[in-house]
């Protein structure tokens, strides 16, 4: 397939960006441009389109072709315990001021698939947290959603699984947590109990609760300047005084209008406090 002309490209990708705002109320124009950009030529020669506007006319009067382009447009690739250090951090660093809490609350915010909501609420059931805590899973993507709803992965990830759990320090077997069969692994259902999954956007959705952690990896470096720092007041807002917030690996607050609410915890895993004030 021939390329468009760059200029009538990028027009033809804002004007479908702000449809599916006008229409859906997905809110993708202040993403990152290239990788939107990456994402969208993927998804256009994948569902058989020749062009972006016609990408945008199916969607504008097919509502069932939104999950579809959403599937593109959201990051779904995680992993359990993924950078194990980073768990290990929150284990050795992060959890001992948790446990002075008589209740929890925690959020992971763009929750994808679930892999790292279930990390969590496992590190937190090995060091006796769980049932004190009340945990937030959300992302803008429903089918992503679901999948982590029902905790099914399949089986030939679990090895990765496995060892990224040991070198986070895990205080027992991942097997404890599932039970394997056709070719998948289930997770424990018990590990949903203190799980609230819903929808919700760090462009356009305001603070629900006040959170004492919230993990948030992976997600900030598909957004422009202005929309991280709109993420990142809405995180500020949410943490309670003294609260935690942690990042991916390639990602600051050090450019950030609201790097002074907060101070470095654990620096080379990303791992930051608010302050008291």
């Amino acid at each position: 397939m021939t390329e468009l002309p760059e200029k009538v490209e990028d027009i033809e990708i804002r004007l479908l960006l702000e449809a599916l705002f006008l229409r859906y109320h997905y809110d993708f124009r202040n993403y990152a441009m290239a990788s939107i950009k990456r994402r969208l030529r993927q998804a256009r020669e994948q569902l058989g389109f020749s062009t972006f506007s016609a990408m945008q006319e199916s969607i504008l009067r097919d509502a069932d072709m939104l999950p579809q382009l959403l599937r593109f447009m959201t990051v779904q690739v995680s992993e359990m315990f993924r950078d194990p250090s980073y768990f290990r951090a929150l284990r050795e660093r992060v959890v001992p001021h948790l446990k002075t809490y008589p209740s929890l609350k925690v959020w992971v915010a763009g929750c994808s698939t679930g892999e790292e909501l279930y990390s969590l609420v496992i590190l937190f059931r090995e060091e006796g947290l769980e049932e004190r805590t009340l945990f937030y899973a959300t992302d803008i993507n429903h089918d992503a959603l679901e999948t982590a709803q029902a905790g099914i992965y399949p089986m030939e990830r679990i090895p990765l699984f496995t060892q990224n759990h040991r070198q986070s320090g895990g205080k027992s077997s991942l097997s404890d947590y599932y039970q394997a069969a056709y070719g998948r692994a289930s997770l424990d259902k018990t590990l949903r109990k203190n799980v609230v999954f819903s929808d919700h956007s760090l462009v356009t959705d305001s603070v629900f609760a006040e959170m004492h952690l919230i993990s948030c990896r992976n997600v900030l470096i598909y957004f422009d300047k202005a929309l991280q720092d709109r993420a990142l007041g809405l995180f500020e807002d949410s943490l309670a005084r003294r609260g935690f917030l942690g990042l991916g690996s390639k990602e600051s607050l050090r450019f950030s209008s609201h790097a002074s609410a907060f101070a470095d915890f654990v620096r080379e895993e990303k791992i930051y406090q608010r302050s008291s004030e």
